[in-house]
């Protein structure tokens, strides 16, 4: 499944779909707008809305009446009377029962088009079949689901089943019998109805709205298909119909029609910046429709070659015969001029053959002036060669080309493979390129790909030195890799073509699942296969490389350089609050027997992941978590020494004496270049680590001071430590991360005592996982002159300011992290801190020695001006956060972790959506930072039950013949706001499946069925 993620916003509003009687007769009559100067260049992307805030209709299910073909009788002349007839009211009240609003899913991302949900337009065109017409950009080249509401609310399933490879219409198919209540009619394709001067209604889902009718007037016949910008889908090789009518997201694949409710034109875009909109013709559209109701393929042939029309004018200055021009201008007086190659595509039928600026003349003999008439010729002799008679200056040329199967470069397959999308290069793209058609393109990079900055819109070279020419090289060279295995991967971008790139790639095949989806029309779904299991797991062969040696001049440097090493973090899903895939950072070396790496939690965020640790630069090895410090910025790793040969990797030795505001001290470190980084420094403060709640909720540090430094180069390194001079380490410089009041992610260096890191480095080498002891609270600290008006007596201020090292300050209650923890239930905002275990506090340095033990803590609290003693039970941390991800629908589902506990005043259930991926129901439907409370009717509490109600609710289905694939969930957000939801399932496409721990994986994680 793809990796890449989304937050979708609620829906709080619903709009009316039934048609307005009195916007029905103003449309009726509606004036026209002058159409815009035909050099407009500015044009809205294509108008489907993308907008997941979008409608969507009430759902009615009814019963079933025959279809019946909706084909108005014309007058027979232009009497007083035939006009009451062919009123715009009567036309509009027809047509829109044939009119559907489509509620489409783009479930992958898939060659021009990005995983998504969108709404649009359709329109029934052959009542018997259920054959709803709309633009290629709705029914998408790629997998996708779909439904469309009638106008009295029913809604069907819609089966993708022809998108044309280069013209923006396609074909959905619905069943009729499942139609109840309304009487399915169907509007027909007029091409010939077209002209100059006809008055138009534009009927459709407009910008989201269900019923819109737009009125205009058809000025041009012949204006050149609207380019919506390079890498996006672009029509050519045909004309389009321009009219005054600012139709806007939405109403793609709204019928435009005359009168007499006949379709002239298809809508498919507009003006960004003036009222006129652009229609595609219908004439290959008929075409396409006949042999779809025959049951046929629709063959449609290329060149790889753009032709453009242009007028006799730009003919002459590129060479035209004054004699050609009379020929044609007597054969076809309505012409204004003839076709022109633009551009001709590498490789392609036509490359060598025919070149831009070349004007085409003739056809097998018989003169061409306009797209239809080229293609209908070129359509028609698939495989066959033809035979262009072209001007190429002031010479006549006569050309043989073989006509291409324009199918056979349309990708109608894809590779899922580490969470990323694959298909081949396709005619589309390689024309808004100017490149070579085929070639493994990423439509989406996922966790694999993305590990070697192989981003959307690349092309893929090699895999491991084997050349991909193709998809199929792609697959091949694939199945080769072990998992876990490091590879080098080429590849280039389409941006930059003339410029490949050679990266490093980490093998995925323990993430996501590596499997060939292949187009079916008949269905309409794309069907998957599972490619066999990796050849192996990648077996690392041990290595030995040696340090490099620096200069006495950066001593203590050269000393802690072999205890230093690079890390690399990969996430396969975005769980736990997290927002980036990639991170990387440093690490130190702190014990070799057992091998210990201590590293900060900016670098190893949480447990989900890959880790790759580098030694000497030089020997890459996987790394596996064994402690996540609950409170402290910190992380301990640990990897397989036998790896490492004969490397001299030294353990760091560590100094116990606590640095002071003023004391000289080492900085040495990495930094951004992996090279060693030395500074003499001094302490200039130690004070409060201040971070804030991040949105989405995240792990952040607390509770501790940081240890600031009068260096500017500390915030060069991606991580080290302070030493002495001597090399010993007094505190692990680490980087943090946070957010600011805005929201924007911030990160700043700190450093941390190692007396905070050595408490748990001790237990770690005798094999105990440490366990220790907490308060669900966020202290900050005091002032003594504020504590007074809270009602500090005299007699404290003295035993405060008699403290050892006092800074005359003391900790209250900031923050409650956990409402239903101990702590929640007696402590309270603002309480005041004097005494914990007998002790009295006044920094957050003396926390750890009075709590992280103790399984309860004696407190003597100042609270309202009066001192109180309680006793509060602490919780037990061990070091574990993330144990179980579910990811169902789409959805990616666990328990909620502390990060989220300190933003809720209560905890609705043990069911949290963490993250919703693009294009999946849970998208559509659900929003991330929720609880999951109902499922069906059934209440769920935790992660177990939440499985067996949804398996539950399976077995309902699969019993019933007429369940409509809703189910209805009911969620709480953290402001408490209950909202229940019916959120269309898509099985097919989106499983059930889990990751659980597994101590005997590399990544201790492993992906099984849910």
């Amino acid at each position: 499944m793809t990796s890449k993620m989304v937050t979708v916003p609620d829906n709080e509003e619903t709009t009316d779909l039934k048609p307005d009687p009195q916007a029905v007769k103003a449309a009726a009559t509606r004036e026209q707008i002058s159409p815009t100067s035909q050099h407009e260049k500015s044009f809205r992307t294509r108008s489907k809305s993308l907008s997941s805030s979008s409608v969507r209709p009430r759902q009615t299910l009814t019963v079933n009446t025959a279809a019946q073909e909706f084909i108005p009788s014309l007058p027979n002349d232009d009497t007083t009377e035939a006009v009451k007839v062919r009123s715009w009211e009567m036309t509009l009240e027809l047509s829109i029962k044939a009119i559907v609003a489509i509620k489409a899913n783009d479930v992958r991302s898939f060659d021009t088009e990005v995983s998504g949900e969108y709404t649009a337009t359709g329109f029934v065109v052959d009542a018997e079949r259920g054959l709803i017409l709309s633009n290629r950009h709705v029914v998408s080249p790629g997998p996708a689901v779909a439904q469309a509401v009638f106008t009295n609310y029913e809604e069907v399933e819609l089966e993708p089943i022809y998108r044309d490879p280069v013209h923006d219409f396609g074909f959905f198919r619905f069943n009729p019998k499942k139609v109840k209540f309304i009487q399915l009619v169907q509007i027909p394709l007029s091409p010939e109805r077209a002209k100059v001067g006809v008055d138009i209604r534009v009927v459709g889902n407009d910008a989201g709205e269900k019923l819109s009718i737009l009125a205009g007037t058809l000025a041009r016949l012949d204006r050149r298909a609207p380019e919506y910008g390079i890498g996006e889908y672009n029509d050519f090789n045909t004309f389009y119909l321009q009219a005054a009518s600012g139709t806007s997201g939405g109403s793609s694949g709204s019928p435009v029609l005359d009168i007499d409710g006949h379709a002239i034109a298809l809508n498919a875009g507009g003006a960004s910046r003036a009222q006129s909109s652009y229609y595609l013709p219908l004439d290959r559209i008929v075409r396409a429709l006949g042999y779809l109701q025959k049951g046929q393929e629709v063959p449609r042939g290329t060149l790889q070659t753009e032709f453009e029309h242009s007028p006799y004018d730009e003919l002459r200055r590129l060479g035209l015969k004054t004699g050609i021009e009379q020929q044609v201008r007597e054969k076809f007086p309505e012409e204004t001029g003839l076709l022109v190659v633009r551009k001709v595509l590498p490789k392609g039928p036509a490359d060598g053959l025919l070149i831009p600026g070349d004007i085409l003349i003739k056809v097998n003999g018989n003169m061409v002036t306009n797209f239809n008439s080229l293609f209908s010729i070129i359509d028609d002799s698939v495989g066959e060669e033809i035979i262009l008679t072209i001007g190429r200056g002031k010479v006549l040329e006569s050309v043989t080309l073989r006509i291409q199967d324009l199918h056979s470069i349309t990708p109608n397959r894809f590779v899922e493979i580490g969470g990323g999308v694959v298909n081949e290069l396709s005619y589309q793209l390689a024309h808004s390129y100017q490149q070579p058609v085929g070639g493994p393109y990423v439509a989406t990079p996922g966790h694999m790909l993305a590990s070697a900055s192989a981003w959307r819109k690349s092309v893929i070279v090699s895999v491991n030195n084997i050349p991909t020419p193709n998809l199929d090289a792609f697959i091949e060279a694939m199945k080769t890799l072990p998992d876990g295995a490091r590879v080098p991967i080429r590849f280039y971008s389409l941006l930059k073509f003339y410029k490949e790139r050679v990266m490093i790639m980490h093998v995925d095949r323990h993430w996501h699942k590596f499997q060939v989806a292949v187009r079916d029309d008949n269905s309409g779904k794309w069907i998957f296969e599972e490619m066999l299991p990796p050849p192996a797991i990648h077996s690392y062969i041990p290595a030995t490389a040696s340090y490099q040696v620096l200069d006495s001049s950066i001593y203590p440097a050269g000393k802690l350089w072999p205890s230093f090493v690079a890390l690399d973090f990969h996430l396969p899903y975005l769980v736990s609050g997290m927002k980036s895939t990639q991170f990387r950072g440093s690490g130190v070396v702190l014990s070799t027997d057992p091998p210990l790496i201590a590293c900060d939690r900016d670098t190893i965020p949480i447990s989900v992941g890959d880790i790759f640790i580098t030694f000497a630069n030089s020997i890459i090895i996987p790394g596996r978590l064994l402690y996540l410090h609950p409170f402290y910025n910190y992380a301990i790793l640990t990897y397989d020494a036998s790896l490492l040969g004969e490397t001299p990797v030294v353990a760091a030795e560590l100094n116990d004496i606590e640095l002071n505001q003023g004391d000289e001290v080492y900085l040495v470190g990495i930094g951004n270049d992996q090279s060693p980084v030395m500074k003499k420094t001094i302490v200039t403060s130690i004070r409060n680590v201040g971070t804030k709640e991040c949105s989405p909720p995240r792990w952040r540090a607390m509770n501790v001071e940081g240890i600031g430094i009068d260096d500017p180069v500390g915030s060069q390194v991606i991580g080290g430590v302070l030493c002495t001079k001597d090399g010993r380490i007094q505190a692990l410089w680490l980087g943090y991360s946070s957010q600011n009041d805005k929201g924007k992610d911030i990160s700043f260096m700190f450093g941390l005592s190692i007396s905070l890191v050595r408490n748990v480095l001790e237990p770690l080498r005798k094999n105990i996982i440490p366990k220790l002891h907490n308060l669900n609270v966020e202290f900050w600290t005091m002032r003594i002159a504020p504590a007074r008006t809270l009602g500090l007596t005299d007699k404290w201020v003295r035993k405060i300011e008699g403290v050892p090292n006092s800074k005359h300050t003391l900790l209250y209650v900031l923050n409650i992290l956990d409402t239903a923890s101990p702590a929640g239930k007696l402590l309270k905002v603002g309480d005041v801190v004097l005494k914990m275990n007998g002790r009295v506090v006044t920094r957050m340095a003396d926390l750890p020695t009075v709590i992280h033990n103790s399984e309860t803590v004696d407190m003597l609290i100042l609270r309202d001006g009066k001192e109180m003693n309680i006793q509060v039970a602490t919780t037990l941390y061990t070091g574990e956060e993330t144990t179980r991800v579910i990811g169902w629908a789409g959805a990616l589902i666990e328990e909620p972790y502390h990060a989220v506990l300190e933003q809720v005043r209560y905890v609705p259930s043990r069911v949290y959506i963490s993250c919703t991926l693009y294009g999946s129901p849970a998208a559509v439907s659900l929003k991330p930072g929720v609880w999951i409370v109902e499922i069906a009717g059934r209440k769920v509490t935790d992660l177990g039950s939440f499985l067996e109600a949804i398996h539950n609710h399976e077995k309902e289905v699969a019993e019933n013949e007429d369940d409509d694939g809703y189910v209805r969930i009911k969620t709480v957000s953290r402001m408490e706001v209950t909202k229940v939801v019916a959120m269309k399932l898509d099985p097919h496409y989106w499983g059930t499946w889990q990751l659980v721990k597994d101590e005997n994986a590399t990544t201790g994680w492993k992906c099984i069925p849910a």
